[in-house]
């Protein structure tokens, strides 16, 4: 049997970390974004546009104009293509007639004829996705068209860039929080200590079903329901990044095991009673390695289960 990952890049270990670490898949719809697929079907005259996500298995989308759902599998996403050529934007102007799309069933029931798309590169030069637009009948962009949709990939990464710093401020603060009340509570424990990050999966999809006044209620009663977990006297700590399902705890010991079994039981109850995954990465230090650098060590472990969990959908 073919290896199903045989078509992909050299880097895409990498590159899938690149995304990862923007943690941006399955965010909620946030109003720039959607700004900017509608300035793209406006710009090019088509009825389709959108901001996509090559994520492991899956494209998602997120924003979309003209398009109904929130992703694909990523066999079948033509911005998996467009990703190959990182610094190219690819256009092609009828699919039916191009050997790689001709049979696509999403762009047949799409009756997709004509696509372009810009990828989004971070500035080490990942691929992450694309700013696309895409017609019914086959045709070409003019010049300015394609101009203006290259100037509109470059500004999603800056807001995505951007977006990502703003999240990396709240969790330095998260953590700096987390030690000194580690070691005001526990002080013969110092340097010891352990970052677990929990992200529940696939927000937009939950929030799009239980609404967002249901999605609040969920997030508050699960960071209550994992502050259970913790052991306050050691200097336990959780607080969850604003706007998002990733909860961060610091715990006042490097060995954790008990507690890690009790958040990972509270992982399995999610994933029963919402029907979405909450994946956990964690690491620890004994010697007072920076917290930046722990955090990074389980972000990495996140990745690692991301990969061993794939989405369910």
């Amino acid at each position: 049997m073919a290896d199903p990952h045989s078509h992909l890049p050299g880097d895409e270990a990498e590159r899938q970390r690149a995304l990862d670490a923007l943690h941006i898949v399955g965010s909620l719809p946030e109003p720039a974004y959607e700004d900017i697929v509608r300035v793209a079907a406006a710009v090019c005259g088509t009825p389709m546009a959108l901001v996509t996500l090559i994520d492991r298995d899956r494209q998602w989308f997120k924003a979309r104009t003209g398009v109904e759902g929130s992703q694909t599998d990523r066999n079948v996403a033509v911005c998996d293509h467009a990703i190959r050529q990182p610094e190219d934007l690819m256009e092609i102007g009828d699919l039916q007639l191009d050997s790689r799309f001709a049979e696509n069933p999403v762009l047949k029931e799409m009756g997709a004829r004509f696509y372009a798309g810009m990828p989004l590169v971070t500035g080490d030069g990942a691929a992450v996705g694309s700013v696309c637009v895409v017609d019914l009948n086959p045709r070409e962009l003019s010049d300015t068209q394609r101009d203006a949709l290259k100037a509109l990939a470059r500004l999603t990464m800056a807001l995505m860039e951007a977006r990502s710093r703003e999240r990396e401020q709240a969790v330095a603060e998260i953590l700096n929080q987390g030690l000194e009340l580690e070691a005001s509570n526990a002080p013969g424990s110092a340097g010891e200590y352990s970052v677990v990050i929990l992200e529940l999966q696939d927000l937009d999809a939950l929030s799009a079903r239980l609404g967002e006044r249901g999605l609040a209620k969920q997030l508050q009663a699960l960071d209550l329901r994992l502050e259970q977990c913790l052991q306050p006297a050691r200097g336990d700590s959780i607080n969850r990044v604003t706007g998002s399902g990733e909860f961060i705890a610091v715990l006042g010991t490097e060995q954790a095991a008990d507690t890690l079994a009790a958040l990972h039981e509270v992982a399995e109850e999610i994933r029963h009673t919402l029907g979405t995954p909450l994946l956990m990465g964690s690491a620890g230090t004994r010697t007072g390695e920076p917290t930046s650098a722990v955090f990074l060590r389980a972000d990495q472990a996140l990745s690692a289960a991301k990969d061993a969990h794939p989405t369910e959908r």
